[in-house]
């Protein structure tokens, strides 16, 4: 399957926003409470939790592109993946079909 970019950003917003919540309660309790330990394991679930998403996401707007979804192994390079979110923040999908299907705002082929 295709994602488009506004998706693809929209969908990369949300987690960042999952995410973000239990790392700034972190910040607000006194280091090494209970409390703090809490919020840093909630921290580590959203995180392990969102990669799934994460990936996802990056393998289908890669198709959107019409590149290979392996190639959102290069998101995990530090520094270079910056440069590949905005890649796939800023570049426009392959218009019409490619081989992983049609782009995701085409309308359906009617059969009459």
């Amino acid at each position: 399957g295709r994602v488009s970019r506004a998706a693809y950003f929209l969908g990369g917003l949300l987690v960042a926003i999952i995410q973000a919540f239990p790392l700034y309660r972190f910040t607000l309790v006194p280091e090494g409470s209970a409390e703090s330990n809490m919020w840093s394991f909630i921290f580590f679930i959203a995180f392990i939790a969102s990669l799934w998403s994460n990936i996802a996401l990056a393998v289908k707007r890669l198709h959107d592109l019409d590149k290979p979804g392996i190639a959102a192994l290069i998101l995990f390079v530090p520094v270079v993946s910056i440069v590949a979110f905005l890649v796939l923040c800023l570049f426009p999908g392959q218009p019409g079909p490619n081989r992983y299907g049609r782009r995701t705002n085409e309308p359906a082929e009617s059969k009459r």
